[in-house]
């Protein structure tokens, strides 16, 4: 299997970010991300101009975010060539991308945040639907505007990194909820703009500099097979079918790298001397055994199934035998810093 790790959700120019497409994917390329995702609010314009593409090694892909007219409902998606209105209803774009062939992902689904006015929550109401492909379920800048106080925001502006902590629970226990029925791809995203804000009146901070929100939130996919970097159009369409399609079949986990680089995890099953990887559902009826490696001397591993932990330990290594039907995923903490979430393995579904 081959990993390659990357970062989802940023903004640009072409809608409310302060950077140039090239200069995005040079910041990543300098942190050593393997793929970005650009996701302009309703456009395509990256893709149109053609931006998309390799940038050294770094390997630039362009969505988009939707919302709908009350801007709530916003939802990420990746390969689609034209955009949707917003006058549609969140029910009606979601399925439109699955009917072109994309995939996505609802972001930041319960923000609730009342403390700005100047920036209000913008959750997810639209459940009634099953095509969308997954959920983000941690957000970068969402958690950090979230935990955002009057006694600690000077903090939060100087140390965008420090500020976040996990997931929202109730995005956790939705994700868990959704996976007993059908598969649900969850992703981490950074939600980058590179805001710039006067503080005390006298000087300008960049509370969320590309650069920095690079090297927090990952998605890291998994692979059959290797990327070939060449600068070509054809390697890059190749690359981009590649990792558009682990994202679809939830071979991919996510992580705040920040705490420690999580490459090399793998959660994986074995079952009927087959291998199952995130994203499977195992229909065999017989013993399974997941295992879990962890890229570090020790962390504690959480095994959760259906939304609860059954089972707990610490060690760089992990094996547990299961039986009874359902959606099991991990959960990593470093330091007792929340670090790894896998995607599942669906049981006998």
């Amino acid at each position: 299997m081959f990993e390659y790790v990357g970062a989802i959700h940023m903004h640009s120019i072409f809608s409310d970010g302060s950077g140039e497409v090239p200069e995005i994917a040079r910041l990543a390329a300098e942190v050593g991300l393997d793929y970005i995702v650009l996701t302009d609010h309703n456009t395509l314009r990256a893709l149109k101009e053609g931006y998309e593409g390799w940038y050294h090694d770094t390997l630039l892909l362009v969505g988009c975010e939707i919302n709908d007219k009350e801007n709530k409902n916003h939802y990420l998606a990746f390969g689609i060539d034209e955009t949707y209105s917003t006058r549609i209803s969140a029910k009606e774009y979601v399925a439109k991308i699955k009917e072109a062939g994309g995939i996505g992902f609802i972001a930041h689904p319960h923000e609730k945040r009342t403390h700005m006015k100047e920036h209000p929550p913008y959750p997810w109401t639209e459940w009634n639907t099953v095509d969308f492909t997954g959920i983000e379920i941690w957000n970068h800048m969402s958690e950090w505007m979230e935990n955002l106080t009057e006694q600690n925001k000077y903090q939060s502006f100087l140390h965008p990194l420090k500020s976040i902590v996990a997931p929202q629970q109730e995005t956790l226990k939705v994700w868990d909820e959704l996976s007993m029925k059908r598969r649900v791809v969850g992703i981490g995203g950074v939600d980058a703009h590179a805001h710039k804000y006067n503080v005390l009146g006298f000087f300008e901070v960049e509370i969320f500099p590309y650069k920095v929100l690079f090297k927090s939130i990952r998605t890291h996919v998994i692979l059959e097979e290797q990327i070939a970097r060449g600068q070509d159009a054809v390697s890059y369409k190749e690359a981009k079918k590649k990792i558009y399609s682990a994202l679809e079949q939830g071979r991919c986990f996510f992580a705040n790298d920040y705490h420690r680089d999580s490459k090399g995890f793998r959660f994986f099953a074995e079952c009927c001397n087959k291998i199952f990887n995130m994203g499977d559902t195992i229909k065999d009826s017989g013993k399974v055994k997941l295992r879990v490696l962890i890229p570090a001397e020790k962390a504690v591993i959480k095994l959760i199934h259906n939304g609860k932990v059954v089972d707990s330990l610490e060690d760089s290594y992990a094996e547990f035998i299961v039986n009874e039907s359902g959606a099991y995923r991990v959960e990593a903490y470093h330091l007792n810093n929340a670090w790894i979430y896998s995607n599942h393995i669906r049981v006998r579904i």
